[in-house]
């Protein structure tokens, strides 16, 4: 059969080309041009103010922007390399409702999204104990053995790095440890800022979502601070090739081989992710129920109690498979649109606007500088590359999972993943710990 010549005319046009790329292009999974028509449904219901009011209006709305504002975040020069996802999905809603440009009637269904179906606590769950069930036990035992030195050295540098330079641009140690030092070093925004958001609330009286205007910024800048330490690193690396292993973190080839091993990729089954759904609400709920007896907050015992569980290995290895298929589908997927309720309704523009000043980026700075310091300095006495083991270090600043590979992607060092994992969840978790307990016993 003979090719249509003015078929084979129109794909060659430049005309057919956009049209072909257009329809290659994704928003969140969903074909561009799709994307735009539930877009423009969403908008249109939103606008006239006919959006159910209940879970699916909201989810609609926070969705649609959620996965706007991260694939634009993902696209944009210089801002794709500093977490521009967070910062967009979190600030972009908070100018808009500055301006008023969403109708009372939005922000309402949105609210009750976010308040009343409290959509924040399950996300925060999912995340917690499906990341720390997921993780390979052998990398996780042998990491924490690894990683506990250069961590804790590379903590306490930075806390008082922190609360020195704090104190000299003014503000209170108080303020200094719990809302700028521990959400930089408290491992992103869905394993860190939400959890001691729930935390604070539970100790300080205010709602959750006020504390996460206050702790976000943190977390962001310092998460920037740390992709600028690893691509400076990186070039150190580069002119003194005897400081840095090219990826490898320890001068032995043996240990290194225990953490290249990957995990065997795993098939998705909608009956166990279920049954991992079940159990990560057991979890949360038996973390309050502790609550009332040892008076620690809840989300913070079910962290504890996680790690506990995956060390001992008292879980089914199938209700593990399924708890992290809930992780990996929630921070796929509603990781940004959480961010975009909380910038609509708890991120008031001038609060954050107050925060930030040239002595807060300069106190973040310093915590993250601090801390890659200490692992570059330390790694010799601890048969550790220097350079690796700075940029490992630093990861316990990133914004997460996608800070880890914003900071290894910036120094070309993608292998020291599993580190970067220990460093940010471990470390995370234990921040959220430590910070909690202290601010209960101060208060």
């Amino acid at each position: 059969m003979k090719d249509n010549p003015l078929s084979s005319s129109v794909d060659a046009s430049p005309v057919g080309a956009q049209i072909s790329r257009l329809h290659g292009l994704e928003v969140g999974a969903v074909p561009l041009l799709l994307f735009i028509g539930i877009a423009s449904i969403v908008a249109i219901s939103a606008i006239a103010g006919l959006l159910p009011k209940n879970m699916i209006g909201g989810l609609a709305v926070i969705m649609t922007l959620g996965f706007a504002f991260a694939k634009i975040g993902r696209m944009l020069p210089v801002l794709k390399d500093v977490g521009g996802p967070a910062i967009l999905c979190l600030m972009v809603p908070s100018v808009l409702v500055y301006f008023g440009l969403f109708e009372a009637h939005t922000l309402a269904t949105v609210h009750l999204l976010m308040k009343e179906a409290n959509l924040l606590y399950f996300v925060i769950a999912c995340l917690v104990v499906g990341s720390i069930l997921g993780m390979n036990r052998v990398i996780l035992i042998q990491g924490m053995i690894r990683m506990f030195v250069p961590l804790v050295a590379g903590t306490v540098v930075a806390v008082l790095a922190g609360l020195l330079v704090g104190t000299l641009f003014g503000y209170t140690p108080y303020h200094t440890f719990f809302f700028i030092i521990v959400p930089i070093i408290g491992g992103g925004i869905g394993e860190g800022i939400l959890p001691l958001s729930l935390a604070y609330s539970a100790i300080l009286g205010q709602t959750p979502d006020v504390y996460v205007a206050q702790l976000a910024p943190a977390a962001v800048v310092g998460n920037i601070f740390a992709i600028i330490c690893a691509g400076v690193l990186a070039r150190i690396g580069m002119r003194r090739p005897s400081l840095t292993g090219n990826g490898m973190l320890i001068r032995s080839d043996e240990d290194n081989r225990v953490f290249a091993q990957t995990q065997e990729a795993q098939h998705t089954d909608f009956q166990l992710m279920g049954g991992g759904l079940l159990m990560i609400c057991a979890f949360f709920i038996v973390g309050g129920l502790f609550e009332k007896l040892v008076h620690i907050p809840g989300p913070v015992l079910m962290i504890l109690i996680a790690v506990l569980c995956k060390y001992a290995q008292v879980i089914p290895k199938s209700m593990e498979q399924g708890a992290h298929s809930c992780y990996k589908f929630v921070s796929a997927a509603l990781v940004w649109p959480l961010m975009i309720g909380l910038g609509m309704l708890y991120v008031p523009l001038e609060s954050v606007v107050a925060v930030f000043s040239v002595g807060y980026v300069i106190v973040c700075g310093s915590i993250v500088i601090a801390m890659a310091l200490s692992g570059y300095f330390i790694a010799t006495k601890l048969n550790m590359y220097p350079v690796e083991a700075a940029i490992v270090t630093s990861c316990h600043s990133g914004l997460g999972g996608t800070g880890d590979v914003a900071i290894l992607s910036a120094s070309n060092r993608m292998a020291l993943m599993p580190f970067a994992q220990i460093a940010t969840r471990i470390g995370g978790a234990s921040t959220v710990i430590f910070a909690t307990l202290l601010l209960s016993w101060l208060v």
